[in-house]
């Protein structure tokens, strides 16, 4: 065997080596991280509970307040439509795209919906809406024709 051939095919073993070994030291890197971040959260409770406060009343009342409103914990921002719910009962942003659909006189198309919002036609911003109106439509709240435009449906009887 050639020594020059011997040489390169030693390199590119030692160089793919040398690259698995990175990687390897890059996940390691990160597990180091990671551990060390729990350390420093652990220590904190461990000198909150030391100190007495790692049940803070005030801390409870905020985690409270963050795990039981709409959207958090797996409650829904937008409820099934039920008896007796108002569209006062959407989110802001809900409330005008009802306001919108339900004053068009036939089924209305997200991109319709979307500048009327006051937003542009690119996809970007129409597909936030369309993601809205099929969430509205799969509450009960509006219609999805088959051709993916929107409409209202009439209020349940009181």
């Amino acid at each position: 065997m050639d020594v020059l051939v011997w040489v390169m095919q030693r390199r590119v073993v030692l160089a793919d080596r040398a690259e698995q070994l990175r990687k390897e030291l890059a996940e390691i890197d990160i597990e180091v991280a990671r551990l060390k971040a729990a350390e420093v959260v652990f220590g904190q409770f461990a000198d909150a509970q030391g100190a007495g406060t790692a049940d803070d009343p005030v801390m409870a009342e905020e985690f409270e307040r963050v795990t039981t409103s709409p959207g958090a914990g797996g409650m829904l921002l937008v409820p099934h439509r039920g008896d007796g719910l108002e569209t006062s009962a959407l989110p802001a942003d809900y409330q005008a795209i009802m306001k919108i659909v339900t004053a068009a006189p036939e089924p209305v198309p997200a991109k319709d919906v979307s500048v009327k919002l006051g937003k542009d036609t690119q996809p970007g911003q129409v597909e936030p809406v369309r993601d809205k109106l099929k969430r509205l439509a799969d509450r009960g709240w509006l219609h999805r024709t088959p051709a993916g435009r929107f409409t209202a449906l009439p209020l349940p009887p009181a």
